[in-house]
């Protein structure tokens, strides 16, 4: 062992002090001395202060690290109120109009004039090339030109470059001929009416016929040639409405991520000109898919209903369980017999006709609830609650008429061919399912985002099935929910299965990191969570890489598939058979997918093909049978996008009235 440099204030044989060292050796011994000399066991100061005083004069590297420790820690509180906000909805602002001046049509041009040749064939000859004495030719169109010079219409932007480009290209009149309106105008005019039947406004596309039978002259011109471009204007517009929809969704909120459509008004205009059939022309601008067929046959059907007079009503706020008693137990059995199948009311037959009218919910009665339970795809627990309300009374016509219509607007901003291998998605019904020609679709109950957390309406491809996957956590969660548990233990990621790593991929304790700095966005961090039982994501996900971090995925919280809202997610697509997912658009077995999982290696698969997914919303929608399921609007998005269409109709009445 290394001897004493010191021994009773001197130095030890052999060691040499330099001149530092004697002041310091000397300033410690005197200040010992006079600590001692001044009673320093008799102050009365703290054992912590004491200790803090010989750090800060014997030990400072200790006193920096304790320091550097409280800084950590005041750091890792501050970073608790740091917050990522939730997506929001938006002041919703719509398509705007303005005042398009046709003057630039205007210019009276002479049409080419095809004199023959001596040979019989036509010759071309140009403006440019006919003499003065050459008769000057003018169509219909070019001696009403004049009238453009004074014509302004109030459209889309879009709509009036359509026009200007079309008819600088085109000119001549599409729907006026011999000063009057044509049988294909008025063909359009009916097509434009029966707006509604598609869930669009008529109102929006209305023109007065010219009144012109005691007009001559300019007069004449001026009135055909408003007519013309006013009837031209009005099938752009039903024309964009019926393509890409009157609402653009992104501007509704910032949980919408949708492309909207380009559209052609020029080869729509070329459509109407080269058609024998406008109003079927104009009609094929409407969503073809078979799922918007469906819809437009339950708009009409729901159309051509009264409204029921005989509603029978449950009072709000009615829940009843087995052996309880209730005044709405009449009710209930009339609604079941009003709106349960017929082989429902076929099985239950006997207990329909012995019910007495009684308040008591009797075994036989659960029974017969939970029938009509699970033929709702409800939660057949017998117990009569909001969701099995609503089953049993219904919507009334008006409240269905309104989620078709949304939905047929929804509908306009999702692509024209949905594909023919497919997942769908449907927030509303807590659903996925997927389709593939020539077999039955496959469709499973889903957990959706919560109302915090909602999950975007999107689409995209998928792209890779990932087996006993990480669990990558958003930087949302990361800075919500994981940092208010890291200011009170600074270890929590280390000791809860986290991974914590820096952006180049090295490894670190949870501890160790200036979680402040990466709620700020000062630096990069990544937590992920080993794979295994307690996984959030369970033993698989299907990916398809998308900005908001939303992706399908097993979860070991089973028990929330059995209830019949499930808004439980951060917004991910939880998946009740993940297994049967991941082997359809793999194309492969469950056993095969099985297998993979029985390894235990994180490992990933490419899907093969082009198979997009639709994250969608929809409150009403075509079930497998073909008939039109009703859902409830778990986001209020039928709210906001009725807000949206109201403020477009406002812009649009003002357009008209100008």
């Amino acid at each position: 062992m290394r001897t004493s440099m010191m021994a009773h204030g001197k130095p030890a044989s052999g060691y040499k002090l330099s001149f530092g060292q004697k002041i310091g050796a000397g300033l410690k011994a005197g200040l010992m001395a006079s600590v001692l000399a001044t009673g320093f066991t008799a102050l009365p100061v703290a054992d912590a202060e004491a200790q803090g005083f010989f750090q800060r004069l014997f030990n400072p590297e200790a006193q920096q690290r304790q320091r550097q420790r409280e800084v950590q820690e005041q750091r890792r509180k501050k970073a608790t109120k740091v917050r990522v906000s939730a997506p929001r909805y938006l002041t919703y602002k719509p398509d705007t109009f303005k005042a398009v001046s046709l003057a630039p049509l205007s210019e009276k041009k002479t049409a080419e004039v095809t004199p023959s040749t001596a040979d019989g064939n036509a010759a071309s000859i140009n403006d440019a090339d006919i003499s003065t004495s050459t008769p000057v030719v003018l169509t219909p169109f070019d001696e009403a030109r004049p009238a453009l010079k004074d014509i302004k219409l109030t459209v889309l932007p879009e709509v009036g470059d359509a026009l200007i480009a079309f008819y600088r290209e085109y000119p001549d009149f599409l729907w006026v001929k011999d000063g009057k309106p044509t049988a294909k105008a008025a063909q359009m005019r009916r097509a434009l009416r029966n707006a509604a039947a598609y869930g669009l406004n008529p109102a929006d596309y209305v023109v007065a016929l010219p009144a012109t039978a005691s007009l001559d002259g300019d007069d004449l011109d001026a009135a055909v040639m408003q007519f013309e471009m006013e009837l031209s204007a009005a099938a752009l517009t039903y024309v964009l409405d019926a393509t890409r929809g009157r609402v653009d969704p992104n501007r509704i909120s910032q949980y919408h991520d949708l492309p909207r459509h380009d559209v052609d008004l020029v080869a729509a205009l070329e459509e109407f000109t080269a058609s024998g059939n406008v109003a079927t022309a104009l009609e094929a601008h409407q969503p073809l898919s078979d799922h918007f067929k469906k819809l437009t046959a339950e708009l009409a059907r729901l159309k051509a209903e009264d409204e029921e007079a005989d509603q029978i009503v449950i009072a709000p706020g009615t829940f009843l369980k087995a052996g309880k008693s209730s005044p709405e137990m009449k009710n209930i059995v009339a609604a079941i017999s009003k709106h349960g199948s017929e082989t429902l009311k076929t099985d239950h037959a006997a207990t329909l006709a012995a019910y007495d009218g009684s308040d008591l919910y009797t075994p036989q009665l659960v029974t017969l609830v939970k029938s009509f339970q699970k033929e709702s795809k409800l939660t057949a627990d017998g117990i009569v609650g909001k969701n099995t309300i609503k089953a049993m009374v219904g919507e009334t016509n008006a409240a269905k008429i309104a989620k078709v219509e949304l939905a047929m607007e929804r509908s306009r901003w999702l692509p024209e061919d949905l594909g023919e291998r497919k997942v769908f998605i449907n927030q509303p019904a807590f659903t996925a399912t997927y389709y593939e020609p020539g077999t039955d679709p496959m469709s499973m109950r889903v957990v959706v985002g919560k109302k915090s957390n909602q999950t975007n309406f999107f689409y995209d491809k998928i792209e890779i099935v990932e087996y006993n996957p990480y669990w990558g956590v958003p930087y949302s969660i990361i800075v919500n929910e994981m940092i208010p548990k890291l200011a009170a233990n600074p270890s929590y990621l280390d000791q809860a299965g986290y991974e914590v790593t820096t952006p180049g991929g090295r490894k670190v304790s949870s501890a160790s990191v200036d979680w402040y700095a990466v709620a700020n966005k000062q630096k990069s961090i990544n937590v992920r969570q080993y794979p295994g039982r307690s996984n959030a994501l369970g033993e698989v996900k299907i990916l398809f890489p998308n900005r908001h971090h939303i992706y399908m995925h097993d979860t070991p919280s089973k028990s929330l598939f059995n209830k019949d809202t499930r808004a439980f997610s951060h917004g991910c697509i939880r998946l009740h058979d993940p297994k049967g997912m991941a082997a359809a658009v793999l194309g492969k077995s469950t056993d095969y997918v099985s297998s993979r999982i029985a390894a235990g290696q994180n490992a990933q698969e490419k899907v093969t093909g082009d198979i997009p997914v639709y994250v969608s919303y929809f409150t009403a929608w075509p079930e497998a049978d073909g008939s039109i399921g009703f859902y409830t609007d778990v986001y209020d998005r039928d709210r906001y996008l009725l807000k949206a269409l109201e403020k477009t109709e406002e812009v649009r009445a003002k357009a008209r009235a100008s």
